[in-house]
């Protein structure tokens, strides 16, 4: 079975100290056991690949902490709005982007498909230029202060 683009995960409230105590497990494992309980009653015990713990607990970790975690595939092509999700801004300020040619895009019919990687990256790019943008009006107001501007 092929993976899917993206997937969607979260956990009832209720579980979350679950989810952070397996991560914690995990965390500290050099191997893992997993024991699958079936509906029909049997059970099955499996070996976890010890290279997939810190994706596993990186996953737990996640979903004890926050309200949903999305899962993609390293080839994933977002959709705009999807996009807006990954980078925390409004669809049309991602379609901005585009048509100025910070972020690459293709056309699929009279649709825009984004590589995750091009987001990933330009997520990158706007949170080192927001922490300058930041650190640069903390000087200004620094100065202002000193010099009573």
């Amino acid at each position: 079975m092929p993976i899917r683009a993206h997937i969607r995960y979260s956990l009832p409230s209720c579980e979350r100290p679950g989810g952070a105590r397996g991560a914690a497990a995990l965390r500290a494992a050099e191997r893992a056991e997993l024991r699958v309980a079936r509906g029909d009653g049997t059970e099955e015990a499996l070996s976890l690949p010890p290279s997939a713990l810190p994706a596993l607990a990186e996953l737990l970790e996640g979903l004890a902490t926050a309200e949903a975690v999305t899962v993609f595939a390293d080839d994933a092509e977002l959709t705009p709005k999807e996009a807006a999700a990954v980078l925390g801004i409004s669809r049309p300020l991602v379609r901005r982007r585009m048509d100025a040619g910070l972020l690459p895009f293709r056309r699929v019919g009279a649709h825009r498909r984004v590589r995750l990687a091009d987001v990933l990256a330009l997520r990158a790019r706007e949170t080192n230029r927001r922490a300058a943008i930041t650190e640069l009006a903390t000087d200004a107001e620094d100065l202002e202060r000193r010099h009573g501007v």
